[in-house]
């Protein structure tokens, strides 16, 4: 699932190809691109119409479209593969084209999901008095959101009783950050991934929390991480920050630190990149 730096440019796109345009109509190519909208295909395609798109929003990870003449939005989850594209009328469907939204101005663009894998989807829900779509009302602000609370993130991290890499993943603590940014933030903190999260002193917490803003701000600035092309932006366009990666995906190079060779490991379904001179491993786990 894209983190939060290539969700961010998703929405920046939409912002500027999407916000204030009303929905002529909503066609699902695929009942299972919106197999979370519980009442069904033809359902979501009939309450879409009509309403006008706000600005797309996102807290970490999740991105999704207020509706602004109502108290709803259409969630979007990207799952492994998804993509939300804005094209022209014209242009031949994409091969695993899912759903297709048109717009009633003069605009010769339309807005397209498309999904190789189809583990992602489109969904309608209500909002929380917050504006979220209930169903992730749950989920943590962000480190880039202006309301993060550092502090309060320092204290939940302490009663954690978890490891590090553990809690960074843990949306309901922080959101946005997954496998990848964890790696690059842990590696430029010089912490190991499994050290325990209340041995964490102020400090250092805000030292990680500083490390995994700047690596985050860092991919933005180049649009995201793209190892294939699964992951695009809304004009189909990879992002490349992983040509700049110091740990994740780098087994047996050299750091860029101190020259030991990058390890890695297996860790909960998936893998982690780390320096074995420059995060030290904690002795508990030894």
């Amino acid at each position: 699932m894209p983190e939060l730096p290539e969700v961010e440019v998703v929405r920046r796109g939409l912002e500027r190809w999407v916000a204030h345009r009303t929905v002529a109509a909503a066609e699902v190519l695929h009942p299972r691109a919106v197999r979370r909208h519980l009442a069904g295909a033809d359902d979501f395609a009939h309450r879409l119409k009509g309403h006008r798109v706000g600005v797309p929003s996102r807290r970490g990870k999740y991105l999704w479209l207020p509706l602004e003449d109502s108290d709803q939005s259409v969630l979007a989850h990207l799952g492994m593969s998804g993509q939300l594209l804005v094209q022209p009328h014209t242009a031949a469907d994409e091969k695993h084209l899912r759903v297709r939204v048109r717009f009633t101005d003069d605009l010769d663009t339309e807005l397209r999901f498309v999904d190789q894998r189809t583990f992602g989807g489109l969904s309608l829900h209500d909002n929380t008095p917050d504006g979220l779509p209930d169903v992730i009302a749950h989920i943590a602000r962000d480190p880039l959101d202006p309301l993060f609370d550092d502090e309060a993130f320092h204290r939940a991290l302490r009663r954690k009783r978890t490891t590090i890499k553990r809690a960074l993943l843990d949306q309901s603590l922080i959101s946005g950050v997954g496998n990848i940014y964890a790696d690059e933030a842990l590696w430029r903190a010089r912490i190991h991934y499994e050290r325990p999260t209340e041995t964490f002193t102020r400090p250092r917490s805000q030292l990680l929390l500083d490390h995994v803003r700047d690596v985050m701000n860092a991919a933005l600035a180049v649009g995201g991480t793209s190892f294939d092309s699964l992951y695009v932006n809304v004009n189909g366009e990879s992002g490349y920050f992983d040509r700049s990666l110091d740990a994740y995906g780098r087994e047996g190079l050299p750091c860029r630190r101190c020259g030991t060779p990058v390890r890695r490991r297996p860790w909960m379904n998936r893998s982690s990149y780390f320096c074995p001179r420059c995060q030290r491993a904690p002795r508990a786990s030894s």
